[in-house]
């Protein structure tokens, strides 16, 4: 992932906080800030399919997030202090986590729509939408996974011997 041209070249980008299951990212996290790029996550509002990206300070800000009721850390709902990546400069680049991947970037979520929601958010900005990364183990690379017309295919799948 680091050595990644794409990760090299952005300066803006939005990365999950891995819950046990999944790619785990906080290497990532730490090189964000090590060569001084900006670092954001994501914010879920429940009952609902909206998410913002918002910026983190410093890798060791990840300890004042809230713990949601799926075991996610995230900035509170009272938190409004922290840049929201599309109502400044938006995003060079998104990783992505997943349950499952096909090789044509088709992604199976959680079910709830929030990245596709939030990537059509970003078309709607001047920047336009950022390069996405799914950060994947081999066993989720599947032939296919089931997609809907509201499902934004990734740009990129990375996983073991890729």
């Amino acid at each position: 992932v680091i050595a990644h041209p794409k990760y090299q070249e952005s300066k803006r980008i939005a990365i999950f906080l891995s819950m046990p299951d999944e790619v785990q990212t906080e290497e990532i996290i730490k090189d964000i800030f090590k060569q001084g790029k900006e670092c954001f996550i994501p914010r879920y509002k429940p009952q609902s399919n909206h998410m913002d990206m918002l910026k983190l300070s410093s890798t060791e800000d990840i300890s004042s997030l809230a713990l949601t009721s799926w075991n996610i850390l995230q900035p509170s709902d009272d938190d409004t202090a922290r840049e929201e990546a599309l109502a400044g400069g938006g995003l060079d680049l998104i990783f992505m986590p997943g349950l499952g991947f096909d090789k044509k970037g088709n992604r199976l979520g959680r079910g709830k729509g929030y990245y596709d929601t939030y990537l059509e958010r970003c078309m709607k900005h001047p920047r336009g939408k950022p390069y996405t990364i799914a950060l994947a183990f081999r066993e989720q690379i599947c032939e296919s996974v089931p997609v809907t017309e509201n499902d934004v295919p990734v740009d990129e799948i990375l996983y073991e011997d890729c």
